[in-house]
């Protein structure tokens, strides 16, 4: 089956659905049992998918539970209110006190706050590694070492990593591999058929669509399933029925929007490519970006969300770039329909394992739905703005 007509049968079981083409908003807190043998029943299995208790989920959610599984290839699905949630739902689910994390040195600033702040007061030490360290990766590999994380391209600098690779030695020394999977979203990589245990993935982006929602999700293969599952619960990890609604529905246009992020994205690079002012693209697609290589060997495709570096420029030369755009709004996420703009500043703060030259500023795009004619017009009077900011 192929990715565009599985995106909308998945999760579609008369079981959940009821019937209807999209499954309903299901809510409930308390479920009512008539004897004491279906109660017994619903708690015997609750873990498959039977009503129990409103913190493990019902109808609503178990069909985009399943919806997600299959498309990233796992075996269970667990969901969080946001997708940081969702990551530390997954490292609080498997580390304890005494263990050894490997973060690569390219992840989500909140991610790195996490291991920074939260986990190191549990006792939890976290080493950072250049996410383009390939089997190099071996050497940092201690006795309680316990997980690998990765995140693929790298958050704003865009670096590719070799997963299959990086797994293949993780699991020779018995480490679980966790991989942050939002860029690709479900449906461009297939990261359980390259080594990874964990995908997660912040659902707010891509999988929603629309700016309006936070959740987070996390799909185990069958070995880590149970223990994720049972532990995110533990800590009470949970999501609002009308939430998972939105993305349920959302999830039916994923593989028509993401191609035309793409197709949008490609064009504004290319524009960009061409421009004086830009250094290099930082978009896995083009071989200037680090690890271009093994995006074209685990991508099916790309989407709206990159970066440029340019060869020079200060504070007020990049708000000038900026500020006042028409179609490019000031925006912390991505995924939306809507183009987003980032003029990213302390990179090299936020690396320990590499070195950032912030001499040269990089800017962040995410280029929505609107006709990419519009956005590079936009960025032309941009750099209108930048040139004569620094003239």
């Amino acid at each position: 089956m192929k990715k565009e007509t599985q995106i909308i049968s998945v999760g579609r079981d008369k079981k959940w659905t009821k019937g209807v083409v999209n499954p309903p908003v299901f809510r409930a807190s308390t479920m009512i049992f008539d004897t004491m043998e279906e109660m017994k029943f619903a708690t015997k299995n609750r873990a498959k998918g039977e009503m129990f208790y409103g913190r493990r989920g019902g109808p609503t959610h178990f069909a985009f539970q399943a919806a997600i599984a299959e498309l990233e290839g796992g075996v269970g699905t667990a969901l969080y209110p946001s997708g940081s949630a969702a990551i530390g739902g997954a490292l609080l689910s498997f580390l304890t006190s005494g263990d050894h994390l490997l973060m690569v040195d390219s992840a989500y600033e909140p991610t790195r706050d996490l291991c920074n702040k939260l986990l190191a007061g549990f006792g939890i030490e976290t080493t950072y590694y250049d996410p383009m360290i390939g089997a190099g990766i071996s050497e940092l590999i201690r006795p309680n070492t316990k997980v690998l994380f990765l995140e693929s391209p790298g958050s704003i600098t865009m670096e590719i990593q070799d997963v299959p690779t990086l797994a293949n030695i993780a699991h020779q020394h018995q480490l679980i591999v966790m991989l942050d999977n939002t860029w690709a979203s479900p449906i461009n990589s297939r990261p359980f058929d390259m080594g990874v245990d964990i995908s997660i993935q912040a659902a707010t982006k891509y999988i929603v669509g629309h700016s309006d929602v936070m959740m987070g999700t996390a799909t185990a293969n069958e070995a880590h399933w149970e223990q994720l599952r049972e532990n995110s619960y533990l800590m009470g990890q949970c999501t609002s029925p009308d939430d998972v609604y939105l993305a349920n529905r959302g999830l039916r246009t994923l593989g028509i929007r993401i191609q035309q992020h793409e197709k949008n994205a490609l064009k504004v690079a290319n524009w960009l490519q061409s421009r004086p002012e830009v250094d290099h693209i930082r978009h896995p697609a083009f071989d200037t970006c680090p690890g271009h290589e093994f995006f074209k060997r685990d991508f099916t495709a790309s989407n709206g969300l990159f970066s440029f570096v340019l060869k020079e420029g200060d504070l007020t030369a990049i708000t000038a770039f900026v500020e006042n755009m028409q179609h490019f709004k000031m925006g912390f996420s991505w995924g939306g329909f809507e183009s987003l703009i980032l003029g990213v500043f302390g990179i090299d703060r936020l690396r320990t394992a590499t070195q950032w030259d912030s001499s040269k500023p990089l800017i962040r795009l995410h280029v929505g739905l609107e006709d990419p004619d519009d956005l590079i017009a936009d960025l032309n009077a941009g750099f209108e703005r930048y040139n004569q900011a620094l003239s």
